[in-house]
């Protein structure tokens, strides 16, 4: 492995967003650490000479400091850190169930936070890399049936906006992606239309593009329905929660 190849850890690597990133980055000449819990997908994808498989289970703290131990022990370095495991069930958010809002929490959330926290120690001894965090657009504001996905993903684009002040200080840069609607394992259980729906590649080509050619916090696609949302983020919630009832009523 050339010292001089740049390098990423992808979580959340067995499907969606996460696989496509990986196999994109791999494309491009990365070599990358494709974590998740489904270790047989992991290592088919790790018959590409650039993707090496890490299963994780970000719940577990002490499971994702060891795996970050591990990869930096076989890659020598890490570059970028590309945080994107998650989950969700609209079925199971058409009311409030605490259980499943607190499982949606502990894995968009705070499994997110476990892989922070391995890293953290890392990044500001070496004063340079990155930490992509994979939010969604379902964060901007409330919307109906989204009582644990939606406050998982504010909570999380809240915590990037937090840290990233913290980490500039080392030279460390952190960075939010927003994704609209992208046809994952995720999406596929909805039963409502959605605008704009985009492929996974559409999302590594823009997530690639943001993390290797810009500086911009956030990463945010399709623009289409991002703006939208954008524009209802800064509404009065009179006006807010008028337009969204009149929209869920059609």
């Amino acid at each position: 492995m050339s010292e001089n190849q740049k390098k990423i850890w992808v979580t959340g690597a067995s499907s969606g967003i996460g696989r496509a990133v990986a196999e994109k980055f791999a494309k491009e000449g990365w070599k990358v650490a494709v974590s998740a819990r489904r270790e047989e997908i992991l290592n088919e994808m790790s018959k590409n000479e650039n993707i090496f498989s890490f299963p994780l289970d970000v719940t577990n703290f002490d499971n994702c400091k060891s795996t970050f131990d591990k990869i930096l022990n076989q890659f020598g370095n890490i570059d970028i850190c590309f945080l994107c495991s998650g989950t969700y069930d609209p079925k199971k958010e058409q009311e409030i169930n605490i259980e499943q809002n607190k499982f949606v929490m502990n894995v968009n959330y705070f499994g997110t936070l476990n892989c922070v926290k391995s890293v953290e120690e890392y990044f500001k001894k070496e004063k340079k890399g990155h930490i992509s965090i994979v939010s969604s657009i379902a964060g901007y504001r409330g919307l109906p049936n989204s009582s644990g996905y939606g406050p998982s993903k504010a909570a999380l684009t809240n915590f990037a906006e937090s840290i990233y002040f913290d980490f500039k200080k080392h030279n460390v840069k952190v960075s939010v992606v927003s994704p609209g609607f992208i046809k994952t394992p995720l999406t596929d259980k909805n039963e409502f239309p959605m605008p704009f729906l985009r492929s996974p590649e559409f999302a590594a080509d823009k997530v690639y593009d943001g993390l290797v050619k810009t500086n911009s916090f956030e990463i945010d696609f399709p623009k289409q329905l991002t703006f939208t949302l954008k524009f209802l983020r800064i509404l009065p919630y009179k006006i807010y929660l008028f337009l969204v009832d009149k929209l869920v009523k059609r």
